[in-house]
């Protein structure tokens, strides 16, 4: 049976894109963790990838391999796993992919699976797909008594801010909208404390505070609620709601002053028929990417 080993630099939004790969392709998977051995190990990797001299020396993690174990593919989602990837694919003689475009080191991976909003070039061994790979299992977490919206709220980053104002207004609105449907609501590990203090005081039909439950519920929110609400600071959670069940995808805006890879995701995605931004109108679009036609690029 294939094995892929998944090089990690412990970002699970990264991992998560790896580990959706194999399990479309439905081979086993192990998870290796690397990371800059030195604090110039990964700019001195960009300069030795250039010269084609690849070492393990400069990662931690590469010693914990088993050399033994045969292995296919080697994937890699991060920019501190992309020189690792080679050299570990190199020294396992298995084939080197990686789940996002590799800015920085040569495209000589033998596949390159990359978003479009990171405007990739063409190139025989890149496939451009629409959003971030994204794997989605329901676990029970939550369950549904009735027709219902789940709502999932992110926070800031390095392009937007959360106004505790604006998503005061949109939650309004939307229980308002939909007066008689259950609300099922989640944060994530970056909501604000005020934003959490405000959510507090709505009288939810079902919510997680994920900075004192740390579950995650929304796959199963996907899997039952008719429409979903999420913020637009999270690619991966956008990119997990295009890509599976049936229900409507709508993204809340949060406030930035300047062009993203968030912006380009949910301006790319909204064009295409996949979600819809939130103008204060509420439509139905629920077209979902099928992932496992791309992974089928992957040659075992």
């Amino acid at each position: 049976m294939s094995r892929a080993l998944i090089v990690s630099d412990g970002r699970p939004g990264h991992l998560n894109q790896s580990l959706a790969l194999a399990k479309y392709l439905g081979i086993t998977a192990d998870v290796h963790e690397v990371s800059p051995r030195f604090r110039w190990s990964k700019a001195l990797s960009y300069l030795l990838d250039k010269a084609g001299i690849y070492t393990g020396r400069l990662f931690t993690g590469h010693d914990q391999v088993h050399t033994s174990v045969k292995y296919d593919l080697v994937i890699g989602a991060g920019s501190s796993t992309y020189y690792m990837t080679k050299v570990l694919a190199k020294e396992l003689g298995a084939k080197s992919v990686t789940m996002m475009l590799p800015r920085g080191y040569h495209y000589d991976f033998d596949l390159i699976f990359a978003p479009k909003h990171d405007n990739p070039p063409v190139r025989p061994n890149l496939v451009e797909i629409p959003a971030n790979f994204a794997y989605v299992e329901p676990h029970g977490i939550y369950q549904t008594s009735k027709r219902s919206i789940g709502i999932v709220i992110g926070g800031d980053n390095k392009v937007f801010s959360m106004s505790e104002k604006l998503l005061q207004e949109q939650l309004d609105a939307i229980i308002a909208h939909y007066g008689d449907y259950e609300v099922a609501v989640t944060t994530s590990p970056r909501t604000p404390e005020s934003v959490v203090s405000m959510l507090k005081k709505y009288a939810f039909d079902y919510s997680v505070i994920y900075s004192e439950d740390p579950v995650n519920p929304i796959p199963d929110f996907l899997d039952q609620c008719e429409t979903v609400f999420i913020t637009s600071d999270s690619t991966s959670m956008i990119s997990e709601a295009v890509s599976y069940g049936s229900a409507n995808v709508i993204v809340l805006p949060l406030e930035s002053d300047r062009e993203s890879k968030f912006t380009r995701l949910v301006d790319t995605l909204e064009k295409e028929g996949y979600l819809s931004v939130y103008d204060g109108t509420f439509k139905e679009v629920n077209r979902k990417i099928d992932f496992s036609k791309y992974a089928k690029r992957v040659l075992l």
